[in-house]
Parts: structure tokens; sequence; C-alpha cells
């Protein structure tokens, strides 16, 4: 190992006998690497113009993107407020009190025609009594014994007028069973719903000639209707009112067949006009136009 005093650093000695220390020799715990520069004045300068630059750049970007932002909402806020200025001026005009044109009147009572088959009871379809008018003029009711439950229309019809009536349409058919005043007639009415009143005169108009076929008779049991079928119909028939068809079949309650009846029994009888009153009268309550207001909020304008 060295000597001791190899560590101990140089010095020299002045005149006056004081040791001077090496001016070579690192001041005690400083490091012997270069100390960092330290960065120029005009550097930094230049660094904090570079930044409010950026800055500057970023707040102009915002101004703009929301300047773009304000203009748009304007355009929209400005499009909705015409859009409701418009429809207000429409719904006043709309609510104001005027006369029904002649269109509206007629499309009033359609759509109040075409509601009736749902809105009305059935005791309005199908009233307890109907008058009619007997041999002699004389004045009696027909009686009904019952309603059957709404069917489809292919299930109430027989298939020569089911084929027609799905053709144009038909929504439904609602059936009842009357009698005569005696009880001897048996006449089944079915209404048979169409879309609309032309729907029901293009239908009307692809009906078979044949008074064979048409609604097929409904039956009540435990009346005097229970042997009320197919095979006792005598006669069939239908009217149209509105968009409706309104069928008719007509036979004897004490289970008489068509081919057991003579001809001239059938002509002769008061059986079909019994039929074709009741089912007359059934179609013209359904058709018979209400009474229409002549403005738009009532009959004062």
């Amino acid at each position: 190992m060295p000597p001791e005093q190899s560590r101990i650093p140089q010095t020299a000695r002045t005149p006056s006998g004081l040791r001077r220390a090496n001016p070579r020799a690192l001041p005690l715990g400083a490091s012997a690497r270069r100390a960092r520069a330290r960065p120029w004045t005009a550097s930094r300068g230049r660094a904090a113009a570079a930044q409010a630059a950026r800055e500057r750049a970023e707040l102009e970007r915002g101004i703009r993107l929301r300047s773009l932002y304000l203009t748009i909402m304007g355009v929209v806020l400005a499009v909705a407020a015409v859009n409701v200025l418009l429809g207000s001026v429409g719904l006043i005009q709309e609510n104001k009190v005027r006369p029904l044109t002649e269109a509206e009147r007629a499309r009033y009572v359609a759509e109040d025609v075409a509601r009736r088959w749902r809105a009305w009871p059935a005791g309005m379809v199908f009233p307890e009594e109907l008058p009619y008018t007997a041999l002699g003029r004389a004045q009696q009711y027909a009686r009904r014994v019952g309603i059957a439950p709404e069917a489809a229309c292919a299930a109430a019809v027989d298939a020569p007028v089911a084929s027609v009536l799905r053709k144009h349409g038909c929504q439904a058919v609602l059936r009842a069973t009357y009698v005569d005043q005696t009880s001897t007639f048996a006449v089944t009415v079915g209404v048979a719903v169409l879309p609309s009143e032309q729907a029901r005169a293009d239908a009307a108009g692809e009906l078979p000639v044949d008074d064979r076929v048409g609604v097929r008779p409904v039956a009540f049991p435990g009346t005097v209707t229970d042997t009320f079928g197919a095979a006792q119909r005598q006669r069939t028939g239908w009217v149209g009112a509105g968009p409706y068809i309104v069928f008719s079949t007509v036979g004897y309650t004490d289970g008489r067949t068509r081919a057991s009846v003579p001809l001239e029994e059938q002509v002769n009888s008061e059986m079909w006009p019994v039929a074709e009153t009741v089912a007359g009268r059934i179609a013209r309550a359904l058709g018979e136009p209400p009474d229409v207001p002549r403005c738009t909020q009532g009959n004062v304008c």
C-alpha cells in the first residue's frame, strides 16, 4: 500500500512559510464531470414565442369550430321555427270554423255508414221487430228469433257467392233469423261487409243470378226455426246499401223442402214479400245517410 502521505494533496509553501493549495486540485466533493451548459436567453425567448404561437393557433381553431357549430345550430333552429310557424298556421286554418265542402260532406257520410256494422249494437243492425205488409194490406210484424255470431264470408254464404265476395274484399257476414207474425215463414238475413260502396257495386254486378244460392240459413235450436236449413230454402235474394250487400233467404218453419213445394205456391205466397221487406228495412237503416253538420265545428259557421 502506498505511504499515507501520498494521499495528501501537494501544497506549496509561501515565503511566509504557509502552505498554498495546488491550483489544479478540485474542491472537496466537487464532481470531476463538466458542468451542464445553461440555455441562452435568446433560445428561451424563441421557445416561448413558438409555444405562444401554438396556443394562439389552437385558440383560433377553437373559435372557428365554435363559430361553425353556432352557425349550423342557428340554421337548424331557424328551419325548425319556420316549420312550427307553418304548422301552426295550417292548424289554425284547419280548425277555423267554415262550411263543409261537398267532398267533405260525402266523405263524412261514407265514413259514418261504413263503420255502422261495428259501431252499432247488434240490436240496431237487427231490430227485435220489423213491420211488413201482409196480404190484404194488413200491417204485421216480423219477430227476431236470434242473432248468429259474426262469420267469415266463405262460411256464411254458398260457394258461388263466396268466390265473388272474396274477390272484392269481403270482411265479414252478420246474420239473424226472423219469423213472420204467424211463425209460418223463417227468414235469415245476412249482411256482407265490403270495403267500400264501389267494391259493393262491383261485387253485386258479378253475383250469380240464381235464387237457390245466397246466404246460408241460421237455425236456432229450441225455436220454431230449428228445422230451417239449406234444403228448406225456397228462395234467396239480395239488396245493396252503402258498402253492404244484404242477403235474404226464406222458407217454411215446418221443415218443408224446396223440392216438395209446387212452383205456383212459391210464386203466389206472401213468403217472398215478407223476406224482401225484412231485408229491405235492414238495408235501408244501414245505408241511410246521417245528418251532416253544416260546418267544420257544428252547424254554426
